[in-house]
């Protein structure tokens, strides 16, 4: 079971219950259950009637409101439990582009902080379809961690929505392998002096997936293989030193 949820210390009490109160309704209904089939209908009919009757009076309601004051579209979207209700009833101002970039605009702090960000590729056929950068597409422990935020904020935004479709971010053209004679020319001008290469038969045995150390004219150097490719670094920050 899921730890209990704090509120904010902004948030009152009221606020905490109508939170609440889906689960609350789901509650009885599945305990309506218990009479049997014909009894959780009926109560599933009694939610129901009593929820378009209420929704026919908020859009009257809503309708009166708009004509005399258009601004109050925004303040009533601007409030949870207002825009939560206006979602239900069909009733919000703001159309499904325009919650899901809200809601994305809403965590992208939380995404910055850790390195990421997402940006919304379009809404078509219900189908939101996302592309992550940064952190949300690296580290895979980071990524879902920042993906499932991302999602519950759609979907509490839009819960109208079939799906959500994460499209991979394409890949940074290779730059290609740099001459050897380049190199060595840039080592040159820099005032390092002579430098070859060395032979380091060791590296042959290397298994794929292995990362070695091995010294190479007296300096370590750190190897790894990936597939068919040898990659080899100085073991030694270039900034840092």
């Amino acid at each position: 079971m899921a730890p209990p949820t704090l509120p904010d210390p902004d948030e009152s009490q009221d606020d905490v219950q109508w939170r609440s109160a889906g689960d609350r309704i789901q509650t009885l209904l599945d305990a309506s259950a218990a009479g049997g089939a014909a009894a959780r209908e009926r109560a599933m009919q009694l939610v129901g009637e009593v929820t378009d009757l209420y929704g026919a009076g908020l859009e009257r309601m809503l309708r009166v409101a708009m004509s005399a004051d258009p601004q109050l579209a925004e303040r009533f979207a601007d409030d949870d439990l207002v825009a939560s209700l206006l979602l239900v009833h069909g009733l919000h101002p703001h159309d499904v582009q325009r919650r899901v970039e809200d809601a994305l605009d809403s965590v992208r702090p939380y995404l910055g902080s850790h390195g990421g960000d997402v940006t919304l590729l379009g809404v078509v056929d219900d189908v939101v379809r996302l592309q992550f950068a940064g952190s949300c597409k690296s580290c895979p422990s980071s990524a879902v961690t920042l993906e499932l935020t991302v999602e519950d904020a759609v979907r509490a935004a839009a819960p109208e929505i079939a799906s959500i479709e994460v499209v991979a971010a394409e890949a940074a053209p290779s730059a290609g392998v740099i001459p050897a004679e380049s190199l060595l020319r840039r080592v040159h001008q820099n005032g390092h002096g002579p430098a070859g290469w060395h032979p380091v038969p060791d590296f042959a045995g290397l298994p794929p997936g292995d990362v070695g150390g091995f010294s190479v004219a007296g300096v370590t150097v750190l190897a790894c293989r990936v597939g068919d490719e040898l990659f080899a670094y100085r073991d030694r920050c270039g900034s840092c030193h």
